[in-house]
């Protein structure tokens, strides 16, 4: 999260940028927590029940409210935002702020921002990044905070942003964390001015910008390193050392849900940043505006659209409302999911609104899914699934492995792996339930206890590369020299279109006479000789319909209104 949000808007990747700031604190090394066993399993049970409805079309959508189920029709889709001016009063005065008002915000927003940067440069004279990242700032220098969040402050009501401020913020040490949600939108920024300029998470690269990043080191934030494999596992150890330290650190200020929403509820927490097990101090953020200008999300405006529409309006409200420090019970305190579920309830509740199981990852994979055309019941989707939950969607590990084993694929011999070797490969635990289950599906045989290695590495090549369900096909032949064998042709058919061995096993007899070799022509040929049956081939399994881009009810599994037993404030 970049401490500029009017700078943040020019950056159209921000939004991911923040989804990996926020991945990188769900760790899964044993070094951390040593009993990761029991979330393993409830993670492989929560995906494996997805995965069995996930093919069903569902019609209604679940709330719990105490005991009683609720029945809603509008499946709840918290990605998507859409926004027009539609009535004339709006277009009209949208136009006469642009042209009257907009030159002199802009230009004001520049001259605080300028004079942010100068103090953030001054009190970082004479400080090295060893320095900063070591110790706290201390004398002088921790007293220019005060200013850069009056100039900050300054910069949001220049530009027509009115903050309203509720309930009373946390010292350090009642609560050296502080959790905000839900996070809609890059203005979502100003809570770092108005929590007195905490430390924040951020990438290397944002510490190295000129301009920003004077102002990012400034708050002495935690670094995240995309490149290093280790650096989720490092990022979460400097937390807990910051929190523990019995020197005086500014608070930590995180966004659980790791990715921007349009408020209707409160998905999943990610688990890592509660790790430390200290209290926390819940902080809600509120846009009630009769025009939302604001949510920012991957599936609506882009964010130079809802700034100029945000900075034409005559104000706008954003309301920060500080709740009771939350102490995390003995249990929490070991479960870290269980801690950031109990933080989500409560925030929820005072929100008003439901949480809902969704994660950012199985929703980009079900883009993906949408995109291709493909079920969410395919076991290529299913390949992707369990890679999100191992995090090897982020730090793409495999790519290395492609390069080395691109020419070996055409000689086409096999490269066997066990459990152990497999997850070294990958360089996750072999006890990781996901890990497992991403095995299990590989063995050809249940009495087998080694996969091949390269066809996993061909489920994760040819997702990567395709842009339609064909050129899955196509690409798969082409990794292989433009011809497969024929247990290969039927691998590949049930890796794309689940289609058991015995159909594959015709389809490849009607394309070819050849008794164990087919050709990347023979598949292109058939599929203008007979359209209809490639059709049929596409649509295959009625019960596992590919589902729209807009359509997330396999992303999460249930919606919850929290109720007053899941209160736990101090």
């Amino acid at each position: 999260m970049q401490i500029s949000c009017w700078q943040q808007a020019l950056d159209y990747n921000l939004m991911e940028e923040q989804a990996d700031a926020a991945e990188s604190f769900e760790i899964q090394r044993p070094e951390v927590l040593p009993d990761r066993r029991e979330e393993d399993r409830d993670a492989t049970a929560d995906f494996a029940a997805t995965a069995a409805t996930a093919g069903a079309e569902m019609s209604e959508t679940k709330l719990l409210i105490g005991s009683d189920m609720v029945a809603s029709k509008d499946m709840l889709n918290p990605f998507v935002h859409h926004l027009e001016l539609t009535s004339t009063y709006d277009k009209f005065k949208t136009a006469f702020f642009t042209i009257v008002v907009l030159p002199v915000r802009i230009v004001a927003i520049l001259v605080l921002l300028s004079i942010a940067w100068l103090l953030a440069t001054i009190g970082l004279t004479g400080v090295s990044q060893t320095e900063l990242s070591e110790r706290p700032l201390t004398g002088w220098r921790r007293y220019i905070r005060r200013w850069i969040c009056f100039v900050g402050r300054s910069a949001y009501l220049a530009g027509g942003m009115n903050m309203v401020i509720k309930g009373v913020k946390a010292s350090c040490r009642e609560a050296p964390l502080l959790v905000i949600a839900p996070h809609s939108t890059f203005l979502d920024s100003c809570i770092s001015y108005v929590t007195g300029f905490p430390s924040i998470i951020a990438r290397i690269e944002d510490g190295l910008s000129p301009w920003v990043g004077r102002v990012i080191n400034f708050t002495q934030p935690v670094y995240v390193r995309r490149d290093d494999p280790e650096s989720r596992h490092n990022t979460i150890q400097e937390i807990i050392r910051r929190v523990k330290s019995d020197q005086d650190w500014p608070q930590i200020l995180i966004f659980p849900e790791g990715t921007c929403t349009n408020r209707s509820c409160l998905i999943t927490f990610k688990p890592g940043a509660f790790y430390p097990a200290v209290p926390v101090q819940p902080v809600l953020l509120r846009y009630p505006n009769k025009l939302d200008t604001v949510t920012w999300t991957w599936d609506g405006p882009g964010a130079l659209k809802l700034l100029w529409l945000t900075m034409t309006q005559p104000t706008t409200t954003v309301e920060v409302e500080f709740l009771p420090v939350y102490v995390p019970s003995e249990y929490e305190k070991q479960n870290p999911k269980a801690f950031a579920e109990g933080v989500r309830n409560v925030m929820a509740k005072a929100l008003a609104v439901p949480t809902a199981d969704y994660t950012y990852d199985d929703c980009r994979v079900a883009v993906k899914a949408g995109q291709l055309g493909l079920p969410m019941t395919s076991n290529l989707i299913t390949v992707e699934r369990l890679r999100s939950r191992l995090g090897l969607t982020r730090i793409k590990i495999e790519d290395s492995a492609l390069v080395k084993n691109m020419l070996s694929f055409q000689n086409r011999e096999s490269q066997p792996v066990d459990l152990a070797e497999f997850a070294n490969s990958l360089n996750v635990t072999a006890e990781d339930g996901s890990l497992v289950s991403l095995f299990k599906m590989h063995l050809e045989n249940e009495d087998l206890s080694t996969i091949d290695f390269k066809k996993y590495l061909l489920a994760e090549y040819i997702l990567q590369k395709a842009t339609s369900k064909d050129d899955l096909i196509v690409l798969a032949f082409k990794l292989y020299g433009e011809y497969f064998d024929k247990e290969m042709f039927e691998y590949v058919m049930n890796l794309v279109y689940n289609l058991p061995k015995s159909e594959a096993s015709v389809i490849y007899n009607e394309m070819t006479d050849k008794p164990n070799e087919i050709r990347l022509a023979d598949y292109l040929q058939y599929g203008k000789k007979y359209p209809e049956k490639m059709e049929s081939l596409q649509n295959h399994s009625k019960n596992s319909a590919p589902r729209t881009v807009t359509d997330f009810s396999s992303c999460g599994q249930s919606f919850h209104v929290p109720t007053d037993d899941n209160k736990k404030y101090q």
